[in-house]
């Protein structure tokens, strides 16, 4: 629990310098969907404790789900202005957006994979 309200910290305070500091259409179009999916999936971790699996799935799902609200232009049907509003949901849809939501899951269950493998490693006191 305590790592993953390191990492949500540390991705929040990227997420925030990406979006503040208007770094290149890369890391802020691509690299900043990356890793907001580990900073959903750290954030949702921090309250629970197992199914990493069914974690980053849902994490995934919700990332596709508000990309699909964008591919309809819900921010332009309902006329949103608050720019809080459209920096969350979006309001351009993207294919490469679904491509950084998928590298950012699958990013989730390699780190989950390595620091479970870490765990089972019983280091020899000499």
């Amino acid at each position: 629990m305590k790592n993953y309200f390191i990492a949500f910290s540390t991705l929040f305070l990227v997420e925030f310098a990406i979006a503040y500091f208007h770094f290149n259409p890369f890391i802020r179009g691509f690299l900043g969907d990356v890793l907001v999916i580990l900073l959903l999936y750290s954030f949702l971790k921090i309250f629970i404790r197992n199914n990493i699996l069914k974690t980053a799935v849902f994490v995934l799902g919700f990332a596709y789900f508000v990309e699909l609200l964008q591919f309809f232009k819900l921010a332009e049907k309902f006329n949103i202005q608050s720019e809080i509003l459209l920096t969350l949901i979006g309001s351009v849809f993207d294919f490469y957006d679904l491509v950084a939501y998928s590298i950012g899951f699958l990013l989730i269950l390699l780190i989950e994979k390595y620091s479970l493998k870490m765990k089972t490693l019983k280091f020899p006191i000499d």
